[in-house]
């Protein structure tokens, strides 16, 4: 019997603590204590690409999918947001994860992936970004807006630079390059950090948000991945990327309205609660105007609001259900929570999650 789309996502929540913990993700059976999952009638493949920010997300995500429905499976490669972006466009991804949105002028040309013009975008993974470091005998370190700026910018050269002593009394600073790490490939997670310079201390970071590393200089490396390994590398190297990837490395806690404030998802959430909506995009494209030199105190100012995207049509009766369905796990209490127990991102709040439930409803044939 053809069980509902809300049966399946509560399928999904009864067996998602069972999908992380190891089991094979097509082969994991009920608990004897427990109800069994209706049986899914959902069946095929997705191919997805796109932000490497969301791996760790995506791979519970799609663990318990699959386990819940046993007939899906679902490719997620982690290529960065800007190759996803032109899987989507070219139409070689059913649906991609993104660290930021399609922009306006970049709908002219349309998508191959869809049938219509319109798209789905909407925030589920919410994170902080970690300015994260490699320096031995040093765990944690203050910086403000310009002195971060000046790091990658190349103006602060040196870990005894006055301009980060200053802020960092009895910390023993060593007299030693300062060795700063960006991303290699078109990335979000870059274009989030650059905002973050050009917003807070536009008179050092002179660039604009690009989601392409803007100057020259530094160490490049692909991918989150990447450039977490290039951290860990080396003594004295300083680089940004998704929190939930920087574990073991020093943490830089960053100024905000006179005070120095580490990251975690809920102070990550709290500047994107307080920013609006973009204006000028259609009912189902919900894209967040995130402005870091308005964050609040206590918000942590450098938030990734990762997004995942898909067609409003799809020329596929079958596809179209895979991806309504997929995404609706994902926004689900359940979908939230199993990202934020593997990658710690912060869970969409209730009011969130109505907005973005009615713009994956909107998905269907045509």
């Amino acid at each position: 019997m053809k069980i509902t789309r809300i049966a399946r996502i509560s399928a999904v929540g009864a067996v998602a603590a069972l999908a992380l913990a190891g089991c094979a993700a097509n082969e994991a059976p009920a608990s004897e204590n427990s109800d069994a999952p209706a049986a899914s009638n959902l069946e095929g493949t997705l191919k997805a690409t796109g932000a490497s920010s969301q791996g760790a997300a995506q791979e519970a995500w799609v663990a318990a999918f699959q386990t819940a429905n046993t007939g899906v499976t679902i490719n997620y490669e982690p290529t960065g947001s800007g190759t996803g972006r032109e899987n989507f466009i070219a139409g070689a991804s059913d649906f991609i994860g993104s660290d930021r949105a399609f922009k306006l002028d970049e709908f002219a040309d349309g998508f191959k992936t869809c049938s219509s013009e319109g798209i789905v975008e909407v925030p589920l993974y919410i994170s902080p970004v970690a300015v994260a470091f490699n320096l031995e005998g040093v765990d944690e370190l203050n910086l403000d807006a310009k002195t971060i700026a000046g790091i990658f910018a190349g103006t602060i050269t040196n870990w005894n630079d006055a301009a980060i002593a200053s802020q960092n009394e009895g910390v023993e600073l060593p007299d030693l390059a300062i060795s700063p790490v960006h991303r290699s490939d078109d990335s979000g997670t870059t274009e989030t950090f650059t905002a973050y310079l050009n917003a807070t201390a536009p008179d050092v970071w002179t660039n604009e948000a690009d989601g392409v590393w803007p100057i020259q200089g530094g160490e490049a490396a692909q991918g989150t991945s990447g450039v977490v390994q290039a951290i860990k590398a080396g003594n004295g190297a300083i680089g940004y990327a998704d929190a939930s990837q920087t574990k073991g490395l020093g943490q830089v806690k960053v100024g905000v309205e006179g005070e120095y404030v580490a990251y975690s998802a809920e102070a990550a959430a709290a500047l994107v609660e307080a920013s609006p909506l973009e204006e000028g995009r259609g009912a189902a494209d919900l894209v967040f105007d995130v402005d870091p030199a308005a964050a609040p105190a206590g918000s942590y100012p450098i938030a990734l609001v990762s997004y995942l995207v898909a067609c409003e049509q799809y020329e596929d009766e079958n596809k179209a259900e895979l991806v309504k369905s997929y995404l609706e796990y994902i926004a689900s209490e359940e979908g939230q929570q199993a990202a934020a127990d593997n990658a710690g991102s912060a869970p969409i709040s209730d009011g969130l999650r109505e907005k973005v439930l009615a713009a994956i409803d909107t998905i269907k044939v045509g």
